[in-house]
Parts: structure tokens; C-alpha cells; sequence
């Protein structure tokens, strides 16, 4: 990777156009999906209340804050901005079923969303605003994931975790006013506190919950440093010993700087994101599609061996150690797990939030299938545009069937509509609050920009 001084940084480009941006330069298409895939995002948060890591998030963000204006999505509590965006961020991206960029690899509404409500709701700022600073905050966090080019998750590091700290640094800024140097400057700050490694992968912890909630954190405290005069560095991604230079170990010769600000404020990369139809990760998706073809096709029963192609680069995330990866023990080992994942869909032909329950985790036909998969690279793939994947099962009478998916569902020219994500939201939302709730927040996100956040915040909030 080139880092000599170039004429001018990524920083500042990301700056100018956080500084300058207003809706109606971003095209309608673009706004159209950035209300949808809010919807889907609040949708989670209010689903994460029926799972014990919500409550241990709220009750932390809760002891870490004094009492504030600033709610927690499906909760009475009033926190601080910087407490309400820990709280929401893990609630939003808890379940593991928000969207996800294909190509950068990152869940970009978790990323800048819970910034943009809790400064946004502190400032009583109007829903075009904070509309407009999320796009311009998920749109940062897309490109630095694009020129990171599968980088950070090779060697180990969660990219949502790293680009929501920049992304939130943007989206404060945005609300906050800064000019171009002091959004440049929050940039410059937040280089400083940018990681989220993957360990949790080996025993299903819940920090990968909490990654874009300590980029919101440190997004909103980088922004109020930079109005107040900080001084940061100038060149946080590109500088000797900055982002890809300390992070990318081994793989800066990857490093796609062009992509953190080609066409920027023409081409919106976030129109491109991928909402899911599974709470899986995003990389099993093109197995579970073909894994619930075949289950229509054939019984599990008679299954004696199971072969599930997937992107090679994902293998070591999702696929291996396969002795662990064929056992998992919790909701999010599971979702990890492409052995699991093709197993409930070869069983079951579906897979949705009740399939991680402790009851479907146990059930004896999926565990006795799991150890039958086998996971391999799909010669097919076309990763990381799509998340590619194919299944072949073998029968006890020796008939083999084999079904392949190249545009995973969701992504694409199978992009979710609009009626399947207000499904899909309802379906989530009332998990936990009653159907007339949930309309009314539906009606007020599809009316983003015409809605003062301290009013859909009211909607969000349940009391105790």
C-alpha cells in the first residue's frame, strides 16, 4: 500500500461531503431504501428484548449513565446520548439478522443508526437531518470496508466494529454542524479507538453485539472533541501507522484507497446493501437458500452425507474448527455455523428467529444431521459480490441432489421488496410489543424525514 501524502486526505473528502450534504442530493432510490432498512434495523432492537443479552446491555448502558433525554428502543430508560447509542447499537445488531454490504462486508446501519437517534434526539434535530447524517455516516462505513477489501476479517478483526467508529465520528459531525476540518479531525480522533476482535467466534461471547455500540460511543465522543478544538491527525486511513497500515497485517498490499472516495457524493454504494432473510451470518446464506430447496425435493431422513459449498474465504469463520462448528452449544455459535444452518434448513425448509431457541438448538434430527456436513469451497463463487453457496446431499439409496445459488437471497436482482421488509419488521417488532405498536412505528420510519426523532423515539419507547 502507497501511503505518501497524497494532495489531499480520504478524511477530508468524507469530511466535506458529511459537511455540505443535503437529502435532496442524494438520489430518491437511495432514500427510499435507507428508510426500509431503518425499519428493519428498529425492528431487531425491539426483537432483542425477548434475549438475555439485552437486558445485560440496558443494565450496563443504564449504570454507566446519568439520567438523560435519549431512549432505549423498546425500554422506559432515558440515558445520555452516548449510553442510549451503547444500548440501541447492541440491541440493533444483536440478533445478527441486520443488513449487510456484500462487497465491504460490513452491517452498515448498526454502524452510524444508533449515533444518528441519540444525537439526533438530544438536539431535537428534524427526521431530514438525521436521515441525511445516517446516509452519509453508513456510506463512510461501507467505502472504508470496500478499501479494506476482506482484509479485516482475514486476520481476525470485525469490520463492523472497526468502520462504525469513523462512521459515527461522520454521522455526529453531520448533526452536530461541523465544518470540514472538524469532521476531518473526528476522523482523526476516532483512528485512535477503531477495533473489535473476533474472538467471540470461539465460544459464542456477545462482543460482537457490542462493536458498533462502542463505535457510537466513541463516534459521538470524537465529534464533541473535534467542535472543541482537538487536534488529530489528518490522514487516519491512509497515514504511516494508520488504519490499514496498523490493521491489515500482511494484507496492505489489498488496500483499495481508491474506493474510500471514488464518485463519492455520485454513486451511493448503500442502495447495494443486502437486507436478510435469515439471523444468520450473511456468509451462510447462499447454503441455507439451496439447503431449503432440496429440503422440498427429498426427505432428511434418508440423508447420509451432506457436502455445503461456500466462498472459501468464509470458511474459517463459519465452517471450521468443523468438530466445534458441527456442536454448537448457543443461539450464536449456531449462527455461526454453516454445518447447523444447512442441517435445520435440510430438516426443516426455513430458518428464522424460533430455529435459534433452545428447543430447536436441541432438536435430535438437525444435532444428527449437523455431523453429516461437510464444508468445502465452492469453486462457483461469486464472492464477495454475492454470498454464493450450494448444497449436495447423498441418500441411503445412493441418489445424490445438488442445488447451487450464486445471487444469495436478499442481495441483488433478489433484493427484499418493500412489503417483505415491513413483513419481516412486524414480524421481529412483535415479538415484544403489540401489533398496533408496531404500525405506528412502521408508519412513522416509512415518514423519516417528515418526523421529528424526538417523535419516533416516544413510539420506540415502551414503559416497564
Amino acid at each position: 500500500m502507497n501511503t505518501s501524502a497524497p494532495s489531499e486526505s480520504a478524511s477530508r473528502k468524507l469530511a466535506r461531503l458529511a459537511a455540505t450534504l443535503r437529502l435532496a442530493d442524494v438520489p430518491v432510490r437511495v432514500i427510499e431504501r435507507a428508510r426500509l432498512h431503518i425499519l428493519d434495523a428498529l425492528g431487531l432492537g425491539l426483537a432483542s428484548h425477548a434475549y438475555d443479552y439485552a437486558q445485560s446491555a440496558i443494565a450496563g448502558a443504564a449504570a454507566l449513565s446519568s439520567v438523560g433525554i435519549c431512549s432505549v428502543i423498546g425500554g422506559p430508560e432515558r440515558l445520555e446520548a452516548r449510553d442510549a447509542a451503547l444500548a440501541n447499537a447492541i440491541l440493533i445488531h444483536g440478533l445478527d439478522f441486520d443488513d449487510t454490504h456484500l462487497a465491504s462486508i460490513v452491517h452498515p446501519t448498526c454502524t452510524a443508526l444508533p449515533c444518528a437517534l441519540a444525537l439526533g434526539e438530544q438536539l431535537g434535530a428534524r427526521g431530514e437531518d438525521v436521515l441525511t447524517a445516517f446516509l452519509v455516516g453508513a456510506e463512510a462505513a461501507i467505502r472504508i470496508g470496500a478499501a479494506a477489501n476482506g482484509g479485516f476479517h482475514h486476520i481476525g478483526y470485525h469490520a463492523t466494529g472497526i468502520v462504525s467508529h469513523f462512521a459515527s465520528a461522520i454521522t455526529a459531525g453531520a448533526l452536530l454542524g461541523l465544518d470540514e476540518d472538524q469532521i476531518t479531525a473526528a476522523q482523526g480522533i476516532a483512528g485512535s479507538t477503531a477495533s473489535g476482535i473476533q474472538v467471540f467466534l470461539e465460544e459464542g461471547a456477545w462482543t460482537k453485539r457490542f462493536h458498533p455500540g462502542w463505535g457510537a460511543v466513541a463516534g459521538i465522543t470524537a465529534a464533541r472533541l473535534a467542535q472543541h478544538g482537538f487536534k488529530a491527525p489528518s490522514r487516519p486511513y491512509e497515514g504511516k501507522f494508520g488504519l490499514f497500515e496498523t490493521h491489515m497485517h500482511g494484507e496492505g498490499d489489498h488496500v483499495e484507497l481508491g474506493a474510500l472516495t471514488a464518485e463519492l457524493g455520485e454513486i451511493w454504494k448503500f442502495g447495494d446493501t443486502a437486507l436478510k432473510p435469515y439471523p444468520v451470518c450473511h456468509f451462510i446464506h447462499g447454503c441455507a437458500d439451496s439447503a431449503i430447496a432440496l429440503h422440498r425435493q427429498i426427505s432428511a431422513e434418508d440423508i447420509v452425507s451432506v457436502t455445503a459449498y461456500l466462498p472459501q474465504p468464509t470458511l474459517h469463520i463459519v465452517a471450521e474448527p468443523a468438530e466445534a462448528k458441527q456442536r454448537p452449544t448457543t443461539d450464536y455459535e449456531a449462527k455461526f455455523s454453516a454445518q447447523f444452518v444447512v442441517a435445520a434448513c435440510l430438516v426443516r425448509g426455513r430458518f428464522g428467529l424460533p430455529d435459534l431457541q433452545a428447543a430447536a438448538l436441541a432438536d435430535p434430527r438437525v444435532r444428527a444431521l449437523a455431523l453429516k456436513v461437510r464444508c468445502e469451497a465452492d469453486p462457483d463463487t461469486a464472492f464477495p459480490t454475492y454470498f454464493s453457496g450450494g448444497v449436495e446431499v447423498t441418500l441411503r439409496n445412493g441418489a445424490t441432489f445438488k442445488h447451487h445459488v450464486k445471487v444469495n437471497s436478499g442481495a441483488g436482482e433478489r433484493a427484499m421488496s418493500s412489503d417483505a421488509v415491513v413483513e419481516k419488521f412486524m414480524a421481529s417488532a412483535c415479538i415484544t410489543v403489540p401489533q398496533a405498536k408496531a404500525r405506528r412505528i412502521c408508519d412513522a420510519v416509512l415518514n423519516f424525514e417528515k418526523t421529528p426523532v424526538v417523535e419516533l423515539m416516544a413510539h420506540l419507547r415502551c414503559e416497564s
